[in-house]
């Protein structure tokens, strides 16, 4: 394991004598120096785990060298040592920022072991700070694939909102990457620390969404075994995204708004609320302007939801980021299968770039799976696609076919519906007219495979 690197500031050759050592045998790896200016060049020249300074050095006091290495970096831990009964000098220097302080004359026992748990603290954030920049760089925006003009305007709104705490509305059809979009107003916001909690409305049967949303008590319906944090509690801190929105239902849209209003959550059972502290992004595939027309969903809530709203447009109208969305996922899937593939052909993206995509991103992601997997040879072209476009016509008609019920007509066309959308059950809910969550019911009732 790499040691900790320890700069010790002190001026005193037997105190910085005995120090070093106790360091050393505490496992650091130490640099010495015997002067305030001198510490402070030699941190800006390396870099550095834990810092223990004295109070009292000749050229500059110990409270200046900790504010300037505060200032060079904010979070590195910085020890003092004080002359015994110096309380006053203690209190400051914790004050100005000190991690801890040790009086002289020093007990080299607790010496280490402070330093230790410093040095652990120290791990602790690098570690922290590592996985905000990797979250960052995997979930933020740079990590969303935009070569298209309208895509590369998105991003830029996107970034603009991410350092607010605006409450944003995100619409877009089925497919779109609306929850990346809300993932990149998390990740590159103030909240990037925080949790970041998804909750689709539409997978959630009517009486578990407000459990899932608030929380419940133990004991206060059947099936509630045990207390249950709901996502605004999970989220508290950070960011809760509300998907498929104009699927809640309108008692949870009550306890929603009120949530909104308030800032506080009441769990299900609970006799009392408690403050939470979330940014809400919210997304719908359907137009909630006409859901509120038809009595489906609250105005007040609305607004509530669309302090700032962003659309994300379909695929089709952002074609210039087919290509390297294709060459991202031929290598993921590629990787994923064990396949070589060497070559892509311009017949590839030529069949990729004209294609409508009804189902947008997710469908152009399976469609390329699809063809990598089923591929027999290193290379791509057009004929590894299997896609079928839809020609518009100009006049439908619909035999009923003899000796069906309406029973297994209704099975039937939700058979073949979910089949030409590759069992995607929110496009195939917005091709009939149906709810996402009456097409999962519909799926059990009839048993299909899906």
């Amino acid at each position: 394991m790499k040691k900790p690197r320890l700069l010790i500031i002190e001026d005193d050759p037997d105190g910085l004598a005995s120090v070093v050592e106790a360091a050393e045998d505490g496992g650091f790896k130490v640099t010495a120096t015997t002067t305030g200016a001198e510490g402070i060049a030699t941190f800006k020249a390396n870099t550095f785990d834990v810092v223990l300074s004295d109070l009292v050095l000749p050229d500059i006091d110990g409270i200046d060298v900790l504010t300037a290495l505060r200032e060079l970096q904010s979070d590195i831990p910085i020890m003092i040592m004080t002359a015994y009964g110096s309380v006053a000098s203690s209190v400051k220097a914790m004050k100005r920022g000190a991690y801890d302080y040790i009086t002289k004359p020093l007990d080299l026992d607790d010496l280490q072991a402070k330093l230790t748990r410093a040095a652990e603290a120290s791990h602790l954030r690098q570690r922290i700070d590592s996985f905000q920049s990797t979250a960052r760089n995997q979930f933020g925006s740079g990590g969303i694939t935009a070569v298209d003009p309208k895509s590369l305007a998105l991003l830029q709104q996107v970034q603009t909102l991410a350092e607010t705490t605006a409450t944003v509305l995100i619409y877009g059809e089925s497919g779109t990457g609306k929850e990346l979009i809300a993932r990149a107003l998390h990740y590159d916001g103030t909240r990037a620390a925080g949790p970041f909690i998804a909750v689709n409305c539409g997978a959630f049967a009517e009486s578990l969404l407000a459990s899932e949303l608030f929380g419940h008590e133990k004991g206060s319906f059947t099936g509630a075994i045990q207390q249950h944090r709901g996502a605004f509690e999970r989220a508290d801190g950070g960011t809760l995204f509300l998907d498929e929105i104009g699927d809640a239902p309108a008692d949870v849209q009550i306890k929603l708004l009120r949530v909104l209003e308030e800032r506080h959550v009441t769990r299900i059972g609970g006799q009392s609320s408690f403050h939470v502290d979330v940014r809400v992004v919210s997304a719908s595939n359907r137009d909630l302007n006409a859901l509120v027309t038809n009595g489906a969903f609250r105005e007040d809530l609305l607004y509530r939801l669309k302090v700032v709203d962003i659309t994300v447009p379909p695929l089709r109208e952002r074609r210039g980021d087919i290509r390297p969305l294709a060459d991202r996922f031929v290598a993921a899937a590629a990787t994923e299968h064990g396949r070589l593939i060497q070559e892509i052909t311009p017949s590839f993206y030529s069949a990729l770039e004209t294609h409508d995509w009804p189902g947008n991103i997710r469908q152009l992601k399976n469609a390329i799976e699809s063809a990598v997997v089923l591929s027999t040879s290193p290379t791509l072209s057009g004929d590894s696609l299997h896609l079928t476009q839809a020609t518009p016509h100009t006049e439908a008609s619909f035999d009923v076919p003899s000796r069906m019920t309406l029973d297994e007509i209704e099975r039937e066309v939700l058979h073949q519906t979910l089949l030409r959308n590759d069992g995607n059950r929110t496009v195939t809910a917005e091709l009939l007219g149906l709810s996402r969550r009456t097409i999962q019911r519909k799926i059990k009732e009839h048993n299909l495979p899906f």
